[in-house]
Parts: structure tokens; sequence; C-alpha cells
């Protein structure tokens, strides 16, 4: 997130960018460990509003934090591809012995039968999500549009303020200019720019972003 991280500094931001252990331990622990580090941080800041930006994983840690906490001062949220509904690729490597050593508990959760939240996100905050739609082998898994991980169709949440399909990958798709240009016009103005979170149109349509 380190790119991400600059851009939004350029662009007059105050940004907390910290590192969390995501194979080694639960969703639950990994929210009450990590993300109050964050807020307070902001609040030591004095930021007038605060915001997060989360990249798969990340999403379902604020989640969980959000169904047993409110975060003071939180306004918008922007999810990168998160597997709101779980993955087909966790469900089918969730026996695979390796797998479990690279995700960890965190990573065990994900599958479609497993993740739950008994509530949804409260409606106070304004949520964006951006998914990904180019999937290098994501057909060997999926039978609808994907970036490799997660299907376009997990990502999406009811109660959202506005949502995006972007001609990216699920691993890099932080980097993405064109990513990151619509990240800062959804933490701007609450939506992103030129769709219709009902729409689901793909970037192909947008005119050329700085």
């Amino acid at each position: 997130m380190s790119k991400l991280e600059t851009y939004l500094k350029k662009n007059n931001y105050s940004v907390i960018n910290l590192d969390y252990p995501s194979t080694r331990k639960t969703i639950h622990n990994l929210a009450e460990e990590n993300i109050p580090p964050m807020i307070n941080a902001c609040l030591d800041l004095d930021a007038d509003d605060i915001d997060f930006v989360t990249h798969s994983l990340g999403g379902i840690v604020l989640r969980d934090y959000l169904q047993h906490h409110r975060i003071p001062k939180l306004k918008r949220i922007v999810m990168l591809s998160p597997p709101n509904q779980g993955s087909p690729l966790a469900d089918f490597f969730h026996d695979n012995w390796l797998f479990q050593v690279f995700t960890g508990p965190a990573g065990q959760a994900l599958t479609t039968l497993e993740i739950h939240f008994p509530y949804p996100l409260p409606s106070q905050y304004e949520v964006g999500i951006i998914a990904g739609n180019v999937s290098p082998f994501g057909k060997l898994f999926f039978d609808e549009p994907n970036d490799g991980k997660v299907a376009v169709s997990s990502t999406y949440l009811d109660g959202i303020s506005d949502f995006i399909v972007m001609p990216v990958t699920h691993t890099f798709m932080m980097k993405n200019k064109k990513v990151m240009y619509q990240i800062l016009f959804f933490l701007n103005y609450g939506k992103f720019e030129g769709v219709s979170k009902d729409s689901f149109r793909t970037e192909k349509t947008f005119r050329d972003m700085p």
C-alpha cells in the first residue's frame, strides 16, 4: 500500500499505513489488535474525519471490528476487492496444508460457507467498493467475472454508497493509477467518478483520468 500512501499524501491526506500479521492470527484478533492503534494515531493528529482504505482481507478485518465497536469520526471507507461473500479459491484450497501455512487462520475463514457477519455495515458510514475483473487463471476456479482471487459478485454489499468494476487483478490493484484516482475521488466526494453502483460497468467506459 506504500504507493497509494504516497499518492494520498500528495493530495493532502495524512495517512496511517501499518503492517499487520495477516497470516498468523484470526480475523477477530487481527481486528482487535491492529485497528485501535491506527484510530489512535489519527486522533493524535487531531483529524477532522477518519477514512479507511482496505485491500482484500483488510476489508473483512474492518467489518469484524465494526461489528463490535464504533470508530469516532469515521466517515468514508473504500474497500478494494473485499471477499465479503467469501472466495471459491479458499473453498478449493481449504484442506491444502500449503494453503493453510501461507494464509493462516484468517485465510481459512474466507470460504463461502464460513465467512459470516450477523449485521450489515452501519448505515452512517459511506462505503465504496472497487472490484477487479482481470484474472490470469481465474477460469480454473470461477465461473463468473473475477480478479484471480475474488469474484466480482462476492465483493458486493447491500447498502453501500457506490460500486465500481475495473480491469485490474487482485494482487496489484492498489498500485494502479486509475484505481488510486477513484479511491481519492470517493474519499473527497463519497462516490466514484462516472459510474453508478447499479451499472456494473467497467473502467473501459471512463474518460482518461489524471
